[in-house]
């Protein structure tokens, strides 16, 4: 099919990054092939692997299979600019994508353009949730007090949902690099990008796919800044090379650890699905790691298919096989097909379907819940594994699974790579925990938590935690002596020294001077050698990060204010200081300014200070948490710090609740969704009455009320309070 061009375009990227240690990896059914692996495209031994060739390559399909290649998300624009060099501004460019109205963008447009008050509309779409139906719209309008039924409203209403999917600008796709063998203006109009030194086609995927395009996916991948970071500071603190070929395979210690859920940043297993599953899995090898990361996905959720194989594999239910080939497909998986590729196989193995006609089932599956197109593979599928001797119970299971995979059936191509970077990720969090967390707060923003969680996790793990302070921070967040002995781990760990990056408002290039003029003798000497301006003198005041240097924030603060900025012709005059001494605040205030200006504290918690409060009365910590049993009645209170929704028609929302002893973890059916409504999705802090569900260390409360306490941190301090949730990323 003459494709060893496409392969070889791939592997002079990666090439290119691996020359210039940028670390990268690739992923999807051509990149676990055999030519890829000796390429160096993939990490991913095929021969560890069963790869359905059909997958990627056939002739029926006729077109380049897909490579995704992930770089690390903070040096990815050198990958993408090193193409532009290679290739030409005149045949190569990123795709472009179609961005189209969903309700928030909708509500804003349409408000503006009816002359709707803008703070109403700001309300308004700010109350909208991504999953809400076109139906919600009406009832936030009568939620505001506004009568739905008026004339302007019933207009806006319906030009709202008129415009809903319809596109709304033109946009840059995430990675998708078009390169042609001609001018590529000869085939599709190019136009400038918003960001510097892009080009865009004007095109999108869909597009490039119909007429056969060239494209290689060049993704950013947050986890892999991390672990390169990590990597450094590993090599950095124990004088020894350190890479990802250097780590262990198959280790004890990182899968006992995982099977305590504790997944506190690691890549794919972090969310509070997947530390649901850990302890019912257990994962004891690479290919466990594999199907967990498959597995927890609306497609096999959807389909049915995570209890059955989880029965399994405890033994509790009987592995049958309708016969040698369907055996042959999922023998891998206990009878349950949980990747992609095994929907294709068993579609060719089970009810004859050609390489051809299983590449169009697997674009159909992709497209059916946007677009329909599934009808006409029933009854081929069906009668096809009718006539081959299946039974119809069999082969009906075998199509409602498939539907449920058109909600997110992941390949097993892309699990194989991402498991890599689990047991990369999870082994570095057991083994460098002080490195791990150094790296991940140093590449954020990734992954699901915040850095308030990153940290307040490194502390459960007995990693020493030191505050911002510009006589030894850099813009990194650093690791420094001495090291000690920390319980549970081998080797002794170092502390954690906050970097300045945390101080809101404070640009890197300030941080950079002080850096190279540290330390310093005063305030007047900080501001002269580091040539900070007066911004950047307040913003470190207000973190606290001139403590050694003049004590509190409000001494800081007065001290900032009072530098002395001679002229010229006064340098060497002895400038004239007033000694003042001011009150320092108190620890509320201390508290709340650590979260406005830093986004996480080493102090307090909000909730050590509330605990007493009369409000707060029968509110069990997230540590006592764990001594409660399956059905308890229990009533949490908490930050809120993260909110979850997986895709599917469940409607559950996850949520994070942060004390002072930890995280406790809430389920909010849908039901009890509607009904707290504006406090789940808006407010600060909450306290949750509810019933204990238990799986091993996995504790989560299945909420049953809610009542809102937000006002309870208004009155630890004298300004308004920020705390900040990372919400349905």
């Amino acid at each position: 099919l003459r494709y060893e061009y496409f392969f070889l375009t791939v592997h002079d990227i990666v090439r290119f990054a691996r020359d210039n240690g940028i670390l990268c990896q690739g992923r999807g059914s051509a990149a676990n092939s055999a030519v890829c692996y000796c390429l160096g495209i993939t990490e991913v031994d095929p021969a560890r692997m069963h790869l359905l060739f059909e997958r990627f390559v056939s002739k029926e399909r006729n077109e380049p299979p897909d490579i995704d290649v992930d770089f690390e998300h903070e040096r990815r624009e050198e990958v993408i600019q090193y193409i532009y060099r290679r290739y030409g501004r005149d045949r190569a460019a990123l795709a472009a994508t179609v961005i189209t109205y969903r309700p928030r963008s909708a509500i804003r447009d349409v408000g503006k353009a009816l002359g709707f008050d803008v703070d109403f509309v700001d309300l308004l779409a700010k109350s909208m949730a991504w999953w809400d139906n076109r139906a919600e719209i009406e009832k936030r309008f009568a939620a505001a007090g506004v009568d739905p039924k008026g004339h302007l409203v019933q207009q806006f209403l319906f030009l709202v949902n008129d415009i809903l999917g319809f596109p709304r600008h033109l946009s840059q796709h995430v990675g998708g690099f078009v390169i042609s063998a001609g001018p590529l203006a000869e085939l599709v109009p190019i136009e400038n990008a918003a960001m510097p030194d892009r080009t865009v086609i004007q095109w999108e995927k869909d597009d490039l796919e119909a007429l056969g395009l060239l494209k290689v996916d060049v993704l950013g991948l947050g986890m892999l800044t991390a672990i390169r970071k990590t990597l450094a500071l590993v090599q950095q603190h124990r004088g020894r090379p350190a890479s990802m070929s250097d780590i262990p395979p198959e280790d004890p210690a990182t899968y006992a650890m995982l099977h305590q859920a504790d997944s506190v940043g690691v890549f794919q297993v972090e969310s509070r699905a997947q530390m649901s599953m850990l302890p019912r899995f257990k994962p004891v090898n690479y290919y466990d790691l594999v199907i967990e990361v498959a597995i927890v996905r609306p497609g096999p959720i959807q389909g049915n298919m995570v209890h059955p194989y989880l029965r399994r594999r405890k033994g509790e239910e009987a592995v049958t096989y309708s016969n040698d080939a369907v055996r042959r497909v999922l023998e891998r998986t206990l009878g349950i097909p949980i990747f992609q590729e095994q929907v294709i196989e068993l579609a060719m193995v089970a009810a004859g379907f050609t390489a051809g006609e299983a590449d169009q089932l697997r674009r159909a599956m992709a497209a059916w819940k946007r677009r329909g197109g599934l009808e006409p593979f029933e009854r081929k599928l069906i009668d096809g594994m009718l006539e081959r001797g299946h039974d119809r119970e069999f082969a009906e299971r075998v199509f409602e699974q498939i539907k449920g995979f058109g909600d997110y059936g992941f390949p097993e191509s892309h699990a194989a790579s991402f498991a890599l970077l689990v047991y990369v990720s999870a082994w570095l969090k057991r083994h460098e925990p002080a490195a791990f967390y150094c790296g991940i707060l140093n590449s954020l923003p990734m992954g699901f938590y915040s850095p308030s969680q990153l940290v307040q996790d490194a502390k459960a793990h007995s990693i020493e935690v030191c505050p911002a302070d510009v006589q030894t921070s850099g813009w990194d967040h650093r690791l420094e002596p001495p090291l000690k002995a920390v319980a549970g781990y081998h080797n002794p760990q170092p502390a954690l020294r906050l970097g300045l990056r945390r101080v809101k408002g404070l640009h890197e290039e300030s941080v950079r001077r002080l850096e190279s003029a540290q330390p310093f003798r005063d305030i007047d000497d900080l501001t002269a050698r580091a040539a900070l301006d007066d911004r950047a003198l307040t913003c470190l005041a207000r973190a606290g990060a001139l403590k050694t240097l003049s004590g509190h924030r409000y001494q800081a603060h007065w001290d900032a204010a009072g530098v002395d900025r001679p002229l010229a012709i006064q340098r060497e005059i002895t400038p004239y200081h007033t000694a003042v001494a001011l009150n320092g605040p108190d620890v509320g205030d201390d508290m709340l300014a650590d979260y406005r200006y830093l986004g996480l504290t080493l102090g307090p918690h909000p909730l050590a200070l509330l605990r007493n409060e009369p409000e707060l009365k029968g509110c069990r910590t997230a540590q006592e948490l764990q001594s409660y049993s399956q059905n308890r009645f229990v009533q949490i209170a908490g930050i809120v710090t993260c909110r979850q929704r997986p895709s599917g028609p469940s409607g559950v929302v996850f949520m994070t609740l942060e004390d002072e002893t930890g995280n406790s973890n809430v389920i909010v059916w849908e039901s009890i969704l509607q009904r707290f409504r504006a406090i789940l999705l808006q407010s600060q802090l909450v306290a949750i009455k509810g019933v204990v569900e238990r799986e091993g260390a996995v504790i989560h409360v299945i909420a049953g009320h809610v009542r809102d306490l937000s006002h309870k941190l208004l009155e630890l301090a004298s300004d308004e309070p920020t705390f900040e949730a990372r919400n349905f990323h």
